[in-house]
């Protein structure tokens, strides 16, 4: 049943995608007119934004694809993995737009152009309007909370409506105070938005890489669920990660009995499984051991090998 729902919500992920992706690439190509036309940095900010948009949100929809890929041999989890690098990816082009829209607003403060302040308007105001109805659509189809792909497409929509308030605000200002700076102003202003943006897509992405636990997994409470049984003894090498967004993995060895026999020990593990799936833990394995058995007691394995003469 878990498995149908779980289906059912990548599949409305993927549909919410690729509306966004269609409604967001038509657009982003009447901006880059526009902001060479009207000479607008602001504009042609929000348009490579919105280019990044586009690229990310076909990677996205690509990760959905290979995360579905079925485990084999060669790679025992699938591709379920793609869809953290196309977070990365997605964190690091964020990053790169915008030092480079702060490298050409400055060179703007340098020498203000000319703006035509009237289309840049009416194309900043139509491209607000146009992310108001994708976030709108992402919002309402989920999974940008809890999918760190989703998050980073989402994240990608909002800073991309953040550029286009900005380039109305600098058009406004041209418009009725003569300030060109304003221009580069807002540029540099949504350059720093996107780059926090950016930059904790790509930690989070970084950090399910790096095998750290998952931010909606408490240690604590894990071992303490494992500890309740009466029949658990002790708890050591315990591992928590990400395999990707949503899919918790824990691996531990627990200590029981001597004279427990193989029926109960399974019994043991089959309820402790349950138990771990109402705080967070998606896939468990666990090793069961005596106390005979020779092992380090220590919560946390240090991945020192022992080697067998």
């Amino acid at each position: 049943m878990a498995h149908n729902h779980d289906h059912h919500h990548h599949t409305d992920n993927k549909k919410v995608l690729l509306l966004s992706f269609t409604i967001i690439t038509l657009f982003m190509i009447v901006e880059v007119i526009g902001g060479f036309w009207t000479n607008s940095l602001a504009l042609l900010s929000d348009a490579g934004h919105m280019l990044s948009d586009s690229i990310s949100l076909a990677i996205a929809l690509a990760a959905f694809h290979f995360s579905n890929q079925k485990p084999d041999a060669n790679k025992t989890f699938g591709s379920k993995r793609f869809e953290i690098l196309a977070a990365i990816f997605n964190g690091v082009a964020l990053i790169g737009i915008s030092l480079y829209i702060f490298v050409e607003a400055v060179q703007r403060f340098v020498d203000p152009p000319a703006v035509a302040t009237t289309g840049m308007l009416i194309i900043s105001t139509l491209g607000l309007l146009v992310n108001l109805l994708v976030a709108w659509i992402m919002t309402r189809g989920g999974g940008h909370e809890d999918n760190l792909n989703m998050r980073g497409a989402y994240l990608h929509v909002l800073s991309d409506m953040l550029g286009s308030i900005g380039a109305i605000i600098a058009a406004l200002l041209i418009l009725f105070f003569g300030w060109g700076i304003a221009d580069p102003l807002a540029s540099i202003i949504v350059a720093i938005l996107v780059l926090r943006s950016g930059y904790y897509v790509t930690k989070a992405a970084v950090h399910v890489l790096m095998e750290g636990t998952p931010s909606d997994v408490d240690v604590e409470q894990v071992v303490s669920t494992i500890q309740t049984n009466e029949a658990i003894l002790g708890l050591h090498d315990l591992h928590i990660w990400s395999i990707t967004s949503g899919y918790n993995a824990l691996s531990c060895h627990v200590v029981v009995k001597d004279d427990m026999t193989v029926r109960e020990s399974e019994s043991i593990r089959e309820q402790l499984d349950h138990d771990l799936k109402h705080v967070g833990i998606t896939h468990a394995t666990i090793q069961v051991e005596t106390a005979q058995h020779d092992h380090e007691n220590q919560l946390y394995c240090h991945g020192e090998q022992k080697h067998v003469h």
